[in-house]
């Protein structure tokens, strides 16, 4: 007699939704892309040493990091690589995200990025082509008060010349 218990509902791993480039809005997390690589930068980084370890531990490598330019058919964001993700992330790769969330680079702009609770998986290469012409991280926002009530939202003020104040 085969019946569910509440067990194998909980442990039952979900189907992964696949967004495009196109639907990622600032603030979200937990999506699911197929991205190709079209460039990858490596980031310098400052070798200070860390002052926060124990003076008898021994020092931690610096952090690797790299700009990556990547995209679908509906667009491009730029994904923050770190330290063994810079190695998965090479140009003209496929790659599939899970469990990516959306970062604001100086409060303005969007970047893509996937931290310890995510995961970089290196798949076949896909048959579309990315749209380099629709970046995302060329839009900029900004949060804003509206007087009237009391929550803050975001609006776009500049999207690449797109709108004039």
């Amino acid at each position: 007699m085969a019946t569910a218990t509440a067990t194998d509902q909980v442990n039952a791993k979900r189907k992964p939704v696949f967004v495009k480039v196109e639907d990622l809005k600032p603030g979200t997390t937990g999506h699911t892309l197929i991205v190709k690589v079209v460039d990858a930068t490596p980031v310098k980084t400052s070798s200070r040493p860390n002052m926060s370890r124990a003076l008898f531990s021994r020092p931690a490598p610096p952090p690797r990091i790299a700009e990556c330019f990547v995209g679908d058919e509906t667009g491009t964001i730029i994904f923050t690589a770190r330290n063994e993700q810079v190695d998965l992330m090479r140009k003209g790769a496929t790659v599939i995200l899970h469990n990516a969330k959306i970062v604001m680079f100086k409060g303005t702009t969007m970047r893509l990025a996937v931290d310890k609770w995510g995961r970089i998986e290196v798949t076949e290469p896909v048959k579309f082509e990315v749209k380099e012409d629709n970046n995302l991280s060329l839009v900029e926002y900004e949060l804003v008060t509206v007087p009237d009530q009391a929550f803050e939202i975001a609006i776009v003020l500049v999207s690449i010349g797109h709108i004039s104040l």
